[in-house]
């Protein structure tokens, strides 16, 4: 259908009224993570997840092989004069492979997952599953060995990143009966000590897609978590929020762009003083490097960063314009 003249002259006028109204509004404007523990951190490997001790002075973090089959636990600590250590792998993680580690506000316990067979199981090869585990801290601050956690959290199929609040109920993700999609995100509130069965936190947050690692807030008043397959996808794998009003999860949404690519965003967690949220990213343009967090310097600990393999990222939380707490 052909517009004349005086057609194309409506059209833009209602184009720039709308155009008026989408800048009145501000949209979000893009923003740039930047990379994060270059040569320790973020490596020329498989680097993803950042669990931090409550004080900062210590954290948590994974690898994985080259196929991202297997994964591994490290530890690091902050030294005299601001140096980390080199990572060395914690008690409950020298075997079997292990990922997705959360540390409780208190610093004293841990959550992860694991392949490892089951208590009283004779078995010497790892199980098809991941469930998820958990160890103590001990007087010497040294991590004990690991516990499985009672059911009904775990189940025969795999359950990813287990992320508790400030009163213990425990977050995680999981394919399993009454889901929405491939896998969902479910919570198992801590009633007199005794974890419940879990409840599936909905539609306002799964969807047919797969939802799979949830950050919870201390306070339950956000969530932030890792989606694929959703209707509004950026890449494989991305990253939204959504915030608790009234004891009910609202839409979740995408956070800001620039965080999202192509690639695959995944593995989030946020800083114990609530100040930064990081993530990992296989994405090509990691950006300046940064400050480097490897000692002694080695080029070879930074050779590859952005080569597509998962890099750590962080961006200041209050990019995501969270309502105030209430």
């Amino acid at each position: 259908r052909r517009l004349t003249r005086c057609g194309i002259a409506s059209t833009l006028l209602v184009a720039a009224v709308l155009l008026s109204a989408f800048v009145g509004r501000r949209a979000p404007a893009a923003v740039r993570p930047e990379l994060f523990g270059a040569g320790l951190f973020s490596t020329g490997a498989w680097d993803f997840f950042v669990a931090w001790a409550p004080d900062g002075r210590s954290a948590l973090f994974c690898r994985a092989d080259d196929e991202f089959s297997t994964f591994q636990i490290f530890e690091t600590r902050r030294e005299r004069g601001g140096r980390w250590s080199a990572p060395r792998v914690p008690a409950f993680a020298r075997e079997w492979s292990n990922a997705d580690p959360h540390i409780t506000r208190d610093g004293r316990t841990v959550y992860f997952i694991s392949n490892r067979p089951l208590p009283g199981d004779t078995a010497t090869t790892p199980r098809p599953s991941y469930d998820i585990w958990y160890a103590e801290r001990g007087p010497g601050g040294e991590w004990g060995e690991a516990r499985h956690l009672d059911a009904p959290a775990n189940t025969p199929a795999t359950e990813w990143s287990p992320s508790l609040s400030a009163g213990g109920n425990l977050y995680f993700g999981a394919a399993r009966r009454g889901g929405k999609g491939q896998n969902d995100l479910w919570v198992s509130r801590l009633v007199d000590g005794v974890y419940q069965p879990p409840e599936n936190l909905g539609d306002s947050i799964n969807t047919a897609g797969s939802e799979i690692e949830p950050w919870i807030a201390p306070d339950e008043s956000y969530l932030i978590f890792s989606g694929a397959a959703r209707a509004d996808s950026v890449g494989g794998y991305d990253l939204y929020v959504s915030e608790r009003r009234n004891g009910v999860w609202q839409r979740a949404r995408l956070l800001p762009r620039g965080v999202n690519t192509p690639a695959l965003e995944f593995n989030q967690s946020v800083s114990p003083d609530g100040r930064w949220l990081y993530f990992s990213s296989t994405r090509r343009d990691p950006g300046p490097l940064g400050p480097r967090f490897d000692w002694p310097r080695h080029p070879a600990n930074v050779a590859g960063i952005g080569s597509g393999t998962g890099d750590v990222y962080r961006i200041p939380i209050s990019v995501l314009g969270l309502s105030r707490r209430r």
